[in-house]
């Protein structure tokens, strides 16, 4: 009888041990599964956060791609631009009106559009020479340049501008060699300070009033 109840025994220990080490297994396939989907999800948020990336870098690169060809498309507008002044009968209508602040250097030659100036002070006079034809100015006086016509391009085919214009000079004084001026530009359309002041010498130094 102490056989049969130690065998018996013996046997549920044995039944005990074997489900221990099964419930062993089954937990550490639990944890080896619950370690591959967390190596799983980390591989897929990183792949994320690498695409997000790329997306972002290349959203940069074409931005700066524009802006670049922006400055390029500019620069070449610029040093292909061409002024081109030409005599026009007089009578058009100018209804626009800039004015500008100007010193023209005496004794030298300046040229505006295709017309060529230049003035010399006198005492209390100043001799202003358009295209030759020579005239004598005091404080107050103005001299009037004759209508031409403008066309600025670019690009070759591009036109910027294409107007009719005046120029009145209205005789301020001299100072330190320089002869000074309100000068108005009549137009026969409206023409950007920009563009109008490609007609400008820098030698005048042209400034808006």
């Amino acid at each position: 009888m102490d056989d049969i109840t130690s065998r018996d025994d013996e046997k549920g220990q044995e039944l005990a041990r074997e489900k221990g080490r099964k419930d062993e297994q089954d937990m550490q396939r639990e944890r080896e599964l619950a370690t591959e989907k967390g190596r799983k999800q980390g591989q897929q948020e990183e792949r994320a956060r690498e695409k997000g990336k790329g997306g972002l870098g290349t959203g940069i690169k074409i931005v700066i791609s524009l802006i670049v060809l922006a400055i390029i498309v500019a620069v070449v507008a610029f040093l292909t631009m061409s002024v081109s002044v030409t005599n026009v009968s007089p009578g058009g209508s100018l209804p626009f009106t800039t004015m500008y602040g100007v010193s023209f250097p005496e004794g030298q030659a300046i040229t505006i559009g295709n017309t060529h100036i230049s003035v010399l002070s006198y005492q209390n006079e100043l001799i202003s020479d358009i295209d030759g034809n020579r005239q004598k100015l005091v404080v107050g006086e103005d001299r009037v340049i004759a209508e031409r016509h403008a066309l600025i391009t670019t690009l070759g085919t591009i036109t910027l501008m294409d107007t009719n214009f005046q120029i009145n000079l209205k005789y301020k004084g001299n100072l330190d060699n320089r002869a000074y001026f309100d000068m108005a530009v009549h137009t026969s359309r409206q023409v950007p300070d920009m563009l109008l002041k490609q007609l400008l010498p820098p030698e005048i130094d042209a400034r808006p009033i």
